[in-house]
């Protein structure tokens, strides 16, 4: 398997071991590489961790840094309480920054956490036309190889 896609399926793995009572919300997270549902689908949470983007440089002279981005998708479609079914998912979407912030992956040890983005935080647009909350966190890995 590639390293974007080792990396994208650990990070699943170590959202899907989290202890119970890790996040306000059951997360199951799905590695996919065609992240397509229909809106009839999200009544239940979504965690989707698509490959993003790699990035190569040179480290030392027979070794090459590899800054891997992974994102999390995380969707629901919303009731009649908009302010704060979005209040709560935000606050979900933030625990589980701080869960894999500096964690080691279990399945893919020789990636180290570089730093998370949450862009957007949520996509008003989706929200307006869907009523489907939907948020992106980005997560950078680092391999040396």
């Amino acid at each position: 398997m590639s390293l974007v896609l080792d990396i994208a399926t650990a990070v699943a793995a170590e959202l899907n071991d989290a202890p119970e009572g890790t996040f306000d919300e059951d997360v199951q997270a799905m590695c996919s590489v065609l992240p397509v549902y229909e809106l009839t689908q999200m009544a239940d949470l979504k965690a989707t961790v698509v490959p993003k983007a790699v990035q190569i440089d040179g480290a030392t002279r027979a070794a090459s840094q590899f800054d891997v981005q992974i994102d999390i998708g995380i969707q629901k479609k919303l009731g009649s309480d908009l302010e704060s079914e979005v209040a709560e998912l935000l606050n979900l979407v933030d625990q589980i920054a701080q869960y894999l912030r500096n964690r080691p992956l279990v399945a893919a040890p020789h990636a180290m956490w570089v730093a998370t983005a949450n862009e957007p935080v949520y996509a008003p647009e989706h929200l307006a036309d869907k009523r489907l909350f939907t948020s992106v966190l980005t997560l950078t890995y680092r391999v040396i190889a």
